[in-house]
């Protein structure tokens, strides 16, 4: 059993633990390998190529703290114009993931369009477990987004 001064001084000690805890950084708002969202592949390009397309380092965009490349000046404009029209969801993390409540990397060739907007997933299979119920996934990854980043 511990002493009472011993006691005293961890009561004491309590509001200051804190303090000398390592601080943990919050996950980024968007997911960006080496900086660089969806791997470098132009998102415009989903919604007007309907496929991934390679984005050049010629045609790039800083925003929300991730370097977005395009495969051309007209995509480029398009993105910087509307950029939240053609950003993936959460922030392009794993759709999937998000709506079961954590955060997943995710690959340009797993993707899908609904209702307007671009989801991304961490590889096809998990796509094909997303899409048995998008508007659910939707549902409770928009309940979910953006608390996951601190999770």
């Amino acid at each position: 059993m511990p002493n009472r001064r011993a006691v005293l001084r961890l009561a004491a000690a309590a509001p200051f633990a804190s303090l000398a805890m390592p601080a943990f950084a919050m996950t980024p708002e968007i997911y960006a390998e080496d900086g660089i969202a969806i791997d470098g592949t132009d998102a415009v390009a989903y919604f007007t190529e309907e496929r991934p397309v390679p984005g050049s380092e010629a045609h790039i965009v800083d925003w929300r703290g991730a370097t977005w490349r395009f495969s051309s000046v007209e995509t480029k404009a398009m993105f910087e114009a509307d950029p939240e029209a053609y950003a993936p969801q959460y922030g392009g993390y794993c759709a999937y993931a998000v709506s079961r409540g954590y955060t997943a990397s995710t690959v340009p060739q797993a993707w899908t369009i609904h209702d307007g907007k671009l989801y991304l997933n961490f590889s096809r299979p998990v796509r094909a477990l997303w899409a048995r119920d998008i508007p659910g996934n939707v549902r409770k990854g928009d309940e979910n987004w953006p608390t996951v980043l601190s999770a």
